[in-house]
């Protein structure tokens, strides 16, 4: 058996032809082969309808919040938070330790309210978030036109000075709810 040593390799592949070194590698494809993506065949608008949306799932983001709100409305509508028994979450945390109304308070009985209707009520139990709530919806709505529908709706930029304001009147309100003497005690929940 004859072994080739390293200065003979080099005069055995000096005396080869570029014709030979090319037929002796192996041949590599010169593209990747194309990949066809899987077709499927729907036959009812239904099926077509869910084909869109599973092949785009940029509904998921306003149906997770969807879940979260109709999660937390059934919270609250089998809680009933607006009556004398006892809370299974426990005490509001901030109130049990400063003896005060945190921003807030109230706004889990604001919500009860809303969803029975009684809108001066929840106007009662938190004021800050009950003007808040038309905004929210909004924003929700023209998220889900924008995600999952063919039409947009018009967006609403509230300039700096409104958001600010808004601030500013939630500061306010959680100051002047905790304070002792008329007219503000009528804050108070």
């Amino acid at each position: 058996m004859d072994t080739v040593t390293a200065p003979q390799t080099s005069s055995l592949v000096a005396s080869m032809t570029a014709g030979e070194m090319t037929a002796n590698m192996p041949q590599v494809p010169a593209e990747p082969p194309i990949h066809q993506p899987h077709v499927v065949v729907v036959e009812s608008r239904f099926e077509a309808f869910i084909a869109r949306l599973w092949s785009r799932p940029r509904w998921l983001a306003p149906l997770a919040i969807l879940g979260c709100m109709a999660a937390a409305a059934t919270w609250v509508l089998v809680t009933n938070p607006a009556d004398d028994r006892f809370n299974p979450l426990g005490p509001c945390a901030f109130r049990a330790m400063t003896g005060l109304d945190c921003p807030g308070c109230g706004g889990t009985r604001m919500v009860w309210y809303l969803l029975h209707g009684d809108l001066l009520q929840a106007a009662r139990f938190h004021l800050m978030a009950f003007i808040a709530v038309p905004v929210l919806l909004y924003a929700y709505l023209v998220l889900v036109a924008d995600r999952v529908g063919k039409f947009r709706l018009p967006r609403v930029s509230l300039p700096g000075g409104i958001i600010a304001g808004y601030a500013l009147g939630w500061v306010l309100f959680v100051v002047a709810r905790n304070l002792p003497w008329e007219p503000f005690t009528s804050f108070y929940v």
